[in-house]
């Protein structure tokens, strides 16, 4: 059976590389749900492919705020043919590259920036031809402050698999309404089998968009490359 694991931001690094950023085009608005009454924005995916740039209602993702459940739902459908197949959209999920400035020095592999893996370009095109699946990385729009740095990429990862219920807490069923399932990551996460995916080596888990899950094949790489800088711990599987 094929090994997942857990990629986390190390607690030291030698690095001194910092992102001051957002992105290009904002984000779904939060919602409030006429059924649960929560109101809320609990989605970390980020879409940097995404153009909103030939899209009427651009300027309809620039301001986070909340929306009545219609308004949310109408914008997420605007922006659905925009983003990767099966692409998940919950409130606040992020829409186009990042835009900012950078200083300092970058790991190959940079996971210091809240809910996004940033990537040297060498570094995945090193992933690739070691037969890593799955990754696609895509240009930031993020100016540095020294003239010689490298080429940071952004990958885009898609949410895929979930945990298994044995680690969750009983609760209610999520809203048959706006789907929100809260809950607190578990201290000894187990994945769900059935949920995992086959086509890619990289994603993030559907019930916490800002959990990074590897395969066996993704960190067999990353050590074999010396791609430093992550840190990895394996999840059991049930």
């Amino acid at each position: 059976m094929t090994k997942f694991y857990r990629l986390r931001t190390p607690r030291t690094s030698r690095y001194t590389g910092n992102v001051s950023a957002r992105r290009k085009w904002g984000a779904l608005p939060g919602l409030r749900c006429p059924e649960c009454t929560a109101t809320w924005a609990g989605g970390f995916s980020a879409y940097p492919s995404v153009d909103l740039s030939s899209l009427p209602e651009r300027g309809e993702y620039e301001k986070p705020r909340p929306e009545p459940f219609d308004q949310f739902a109408r914008l997420r459908e605007c922006v659905r043919p925009l983003v990767p197949p099966g692409g998940q959209l919950l409130p606040g999920a992020s829409l186009g590259p990042l835009v900012g400035t950078a200083t300092g020095s970058f790991s190959p592999l940079f996971l210091h920036y809240f809910g996004a893996i940033l990537i040297r370009r060498e570094a995945l095109e090193q992933l690739k031809s070691e037969g890593v699946q799955g990754l696609r990385g895509f240009p930031t729009e993020v100016r540095f402050r020294q003239k010689n740095h490298p080429e940071l990429l952004e990958l885009e990862i898609l949410a895929h698999g979930r945990l298994h219920p044995d680690c969750t807490p009983e609760r209610p069923p999520p809203c048959s309404k706006c789907g929100r399932d809260s809950f607190t990551f578990p201290d000894d996460p187990i994945l769900n089998a059935a949920s995992l995916p086959t086509h890619t080596d990289l994603f993030r888990l559907s019930d916490f968009e800002t959990i990074f899950i590897a395969t066996e094949r993704f960190v067999d790489a990353v050590q074999r490359l010396k791609l430093d800088e992550v840190d990895i711990h394996e999840l059991p599987v049930r």
